[in-house]
């Protein structure tokens, strides 16, 4: 039927996808804040100057938390894709110019945005998706 490494993924993907929401929530309803990553750091490069304590906080908890289960399992932090290291490199300046492009990241549109019926953020998270899919498909295509 399934191999035990299918459902293992299906089972990390479902656990991720809980705590992101429950981690979104608690962000809302506690500080009344949306946890869009792109805001955030942004927030930090001096586009927001009066709250600047509370985003270094949350990035750098991110960064920690990155660490500190590289530490506990490093064997989830294999890169699978085979792809080369400039094409990685490019591939994050694309993201990064995307969610300058669409105002925010899939973090605040797709998780935040969505859930809270924002029809702009449907329409971003649909946008990355659908660039996303053309972007996979053209490197397979390609080879890259």
């Amino acid at each position: 039927m399934y191999s035990s490494g299918f459902i293992l993924s299906i089972t990390n993907a479902i656990i991720g996808g809980v705590l992101i929401g429950v981690a979104s929530a608690l962000m809302l309803i506690l500080n009344g804040r949306v946890a869009g990553i792109a805001g955030i750091y942004n927030g930090i490069l001096g586009l927001t100057k009066k709250d600047t304590a509370w985003r270094v906080a949350f990035v750098a908890g991110l960064v920690f938390a990155g660490v500190l289960f590289f530490q506990i399992a490093p064997e989830l932090f294999v890169n699978e894709s085979k792809r080369s290291t400039p094409v990685i490199i490019i591939s994050g300046l694309l993201v990064g110019f995307g969610t300058i492009l669409g105002s925010g990241c899939t973090s605040g549109h797709g998780i935040c945005g969505i859930s809270r019926g924002s029809v702009r953020s449907f329409l971003a998270t649909l946008t990355f998706m659908m660039a996303g899919f053309f972007a996979a498909s053209l490197m397979g295509y390609y080879g890259l």
